[in-house]
């Protein structure tokens, strides 16, 4: 375990597969892609807190999701499992692209993990369970025009008549 700051999105330093990781005594330490499990970006850093400073302790949903995004399942290499939401958005392809991972909001939103990144080299698998979307609202239809007494539909003007 390794406490320090990262930049909110682009962590893997893609030709290099590097972590740049700014420690919190000021230190750039370049932490190997493969070697990380996940990281877990998170409201304080517990550093008094050695056995799960990240405080991750649900890391399955116990019902259906009520927030917006993609469900998945991550299982590692280790056969440990992680299920959260990934973003409906351009955050999700890009990752994807990039072959380096994917940033989920884990299931309690009320522990220190606000949100966590799971590099590609360390998935064993990837389940979507489902797409959790808000319900569409039926569109509003406008109100219909009110006829103004003694109008008239009359043809156009010039409409073919001559």
């Amino acid at each position: 375990m390794q406490a320090g700051y990262l930049p909110a999105s682009g962590v893997a330093n893609g030709a290099k597969g590097d972590v740049e990781l700014l420690d919190v005594s000021g230190r750039l330490i370049a932490v190997p892609l493969r070697a990380i499990r996940y990281i877990a970006y998170v409201r304080d850093f517990n550093l008094d807190d050695t056995e799960m400073p990240e405080r991750l302790t649900r890391k399955t949903f116990l019902a259906r999701p009520r927030t917006e995004g993609l469900w998945v399942r991550v299982t590692f290499r280790d056969g440990v499992v992680l299920e959260g939401l990934a973003g409906l958005d351009a955050s999700l392809v890009d990752d994807a692209m990039n072959d380096s991972g994917i940033y989920l909001v884990p299931p309690d939103v009320r522990s220190n993990t606000q949100r966590v990144f799971v590099p590609r080299a360390a998935m064993a698998g990837l389940v979507v369970l489902g797409v959790v979307t808000t319900p569409s609202k039926t569109p509003i239809e406008p109100k219909a025009k009110k006829r103004h007494e003694g109008e008239l539909n009359l043809p156009f003007p010039d409409a073919g008549f001559k």
